[in-house]
């Protein structure tokens, strides 16, 4: 089986997010971790592994990264960022 068909759940949801949020509309990271995290347990955890899957994500560009509302196009950032569908999903 080839790496690129090997399902990521922390990926299947920033996708599932941003898919039902919509064109143009972008969601928080601390969405996708809430998603992930199990009742009771502390979402932050998840953070690390949201903005990891979001960059792989961005890189295939079949995800969007904006701080302060423009697109990234370098995994290198700091500070804020959302997560929305690029202006052209595969």
């Amino acid at each position: 089986m080839n790496a690129s068909h090997i399902s990521d759940p922390v990926e299947d949801v920033i996708l599932r997010l941003t898919r039902e949020r919509g064109p143009g509309k972008t969601i928080c990271p601390t969405e996708a971790a809430r998603a992930l995290a199990a009742e009771g347990e502390d979402f932050r955890r998840h953070l690390p592994k949201v903005r990891a899957a979001a960059i792989r994500l961005m890189q295939q560009k079949r995800l969007m990264i904006t701080r302060k509302g423009k697109p990234l196009d370098t995994p290198e950032f700091k500070g804020v960022y959302r997560l929305g569908m690029p202006d052209e999903a595969p």
